[in-house]
């Protein structure tokens, strides 16, 4: 039988949320866009002011802020982008997320994926997962294309994580539609 265990925490879901932000092409546009359109903006006003009114203090301050908001202003949008992830759910939902999760994959019954979370049992096909994929740190079992479980390679308890994810993607393979 093979099985794992694992600690879900806020900080595995906030990664998974950035990793999902940071594949979204239109958002990465939309950041680079800021990063380069609005400093852009902010130094033509600066060379206006040294070019009109001949005024360099003011010129050097209004390119600091040009500069300041070119390198601080992806910082910013990420924490607010961790508020925002987190804002998005309620305590319950929270407490039913964090913390320990069991996965099983038992010989006798090899039709699902057993899982035992916060929230309860549940039980899922093998057609209910899309891929298994390898990142930093983390193994994602995807559920669909915005959707994994999160598995924080420091936090499993039991279990070999890579020999359990290799029988995932090879059930995938083979009972997956």
């Amino acid at each position: 039988m093979f099985e794992i265990e694992y600690e879900f925490r806020e900080q595995d879901l906030i990664h998974f949320n950035e990793l999902q932000f940071s594949k979204n092409d239109e958002i990465q546009h939309n950041i680079k866009k800021n990063r380069l359109m609005v400093p852009g903006v902010i130094f033509l006003i600066g060379a206006f002011y040294y070019f009109y009114y001949n005024d360099v203090q003011t010129t050097a301050y209004v390119m600091v802020i040009a500069l300041l908001w070119a390198l601080l202003s992806p910082k910013i949008m990420m924490l607010d982008l961790h508020r925002q992830i987190l804002k998005s759910y309620t305590p319950k939902e929270k407490n039913d997320m964090f913390g320990k999760y069991s996965l099983t994959i038992d010989p006798a019954n090899p039709k699902y994926l057993l899982e035992k979370s916060p929230s309860g049992k549940n039980k899922m096909g093998w057609d209910e997962l899309l891929r298994v994929e390898y990142g930093k740190g983390y193994v994602y079992f995807y559920l669909n294309l915005t959707t994994a479980l999160v598995i924080p390679v420091e936090t499993v308890t039991k279990g070999n994580l890579e020999e359990f994810s290799e029988q995932v993607e090879k059930m995938i393979e083979r009972f997956g539609e």
